[in-house]
């Protein structure tokens, strides 16, 4: 039997069966064999294939968005209108079949922009192009979903439906549960909150399956089943995501009132180039980016070209490693001027934090 239809006779089994307290465990059982099932789609065994043609897009910039949907929502209209890459636009699905790559520069750094080949249902399944489209948006700081402002819902639904497959989780934080493997002792579990779903023998269930009967687990916080299955599993990402809704000139201004409440989302024009200032400025916010601008010794700081560091590294050493590696090896001290210090300038080392616009000046041994 393939893994295809395993997984769907699990999903089956899954919606057939009540949830209790009595089924938790067996719940929890089929859920770690789907979440393996769906794992060795994505990474087959046995040697590599070859990339899919055009799927191996080099990374330039300072940081990658994908654009993902279904076919004929405007990703490549909005990609040509954002960029100036001519992405082929046609008024028929699948148009794009390969990914492509443009270029834009917002607020000094370097964004690269994919637009991934329309996803169809069934694409964690391995149907269509939808295995290599999704291998390539885990790559990914940031996801564009782009919807069709007409029928958002349901394809807002099966896309992340596909993503969460893929092991893609969007707009979440990584579970906050410490797993460790040892040789002995059994399983040893702490629960700093009372848990709604996981107990002892649940959490024995899933780790069973997983050929795990050594470990110590804490939960601090209310898990759910699938949370720990994403921390045994340990290759999901947790990507950033924002939801563009295409084609708002469709639409009457009491629907778009309504539109823009919604968490997480930019309604916009790709087709008239309507709203794509908020867009970019909610691109900026959701990237968490950080500029650094460079001092050369008794010069004027460049302002032209920021460093641009991800947020999360962003201290001297980041800094150095990004500008060249060999800089931290003949590191003295470094000169800052910004909000990250509290002298104007102020000397510091090399684990200090930078914040946004800081100007740096290296001094050398």
């Amino acid at each position: 039997m393939s893994a295809l239809q395993k997984i769907a006779e699990i999903e089956a089994e899954m919606a057939r069966t009540q949830r209790n307290k009595a089924t938790m465990g067996h719940l929890g059982l089929l859920k770690a064999r789907l979440a393996k099932l769906r794992r060795e789609l994505i990474e087959p065994k046995g040697g590599g294939g070859g990339a899919g043609e055009g799927f191996d897009v080099a990374k330039t910039g300072d940081a990658r968005i994908g654009f993902v949907g279904f076919p004929s929502v405007g990703k490549s209209t909005l990609l040509t209108n954002l960029a100036g890459v001519y992405s082929e636009v046609a008024a028929y699905e699948f148009t794009t079949l390969t990914t492509v790559p443009g270029v834009i520069r917002y607020k000094g750094a370097k964004i690269q922009l994919l637009d991934l080949p329309g996803i169809i249902e069934g694409a964690k399944d391995g149907k269509g192009r939808g295995k290599q489209v999704i291998a390539v948006a885990r790559t990914c700081g940031l996801i564009f979903i782009v919807l069709d402002v007409l029928k958002p819902l349901q394809h807002k639904r099966l896309i992340e439906h596909e993503l969460e497959g893929f092991g893609i989780r969007l707009n979440k934080t990584p579970p906050n549960i410490v797993f460790r493997k040892k040789e002995k002792g059994g399983i040893n579990l702490q629960q700093m909150v009372p848990q709604s779903e996981l107990d002892a023998d649940v959490v024995k269930t899933i780790l069973a399956e997983y050929k795990i009967h050594n470990a110590d687990i804490t939960l601090r916080y209310d898990a759910t089943p699938e949370d720990l299955i994403d921390v045994v599993e340990g290759n999901r990402v947790y990507i950033p995501c924002i939801y563009v809704l295409n084609k708002i000139d469709q639409i009457s201004i009491e629907e778009l009132d309504i539109i823009h409440k919604v968490p997480h989302t930019v309604p916009i024009s790709a087709h008239h180039k309507w709203n794509f200032d908020d867009l970019l400025e909610k691109m900026w916010e959701y990237l968490n980016l950080v500029r650094i601008y460079t001092k050369p010794k008794g010069q004027l700081p460049d302002y032209r070209s920021p460093v641009v560091l991800r947020s999360g590294n962003t201290s001297i050493e980041d800094f150095c490693n990004k500008l060249h590696r060999t800089i931290i090896k003949e590191f003295k001290y470094a000169i800052v001027w910004g909000t990250s210090v509290k002298y104007q300038p102020q000397k510091v080392g090399k684990d200090h934090i930078l914040q946004d616009e800081d100007v740096v000046q290296i001094v050398k041994k």
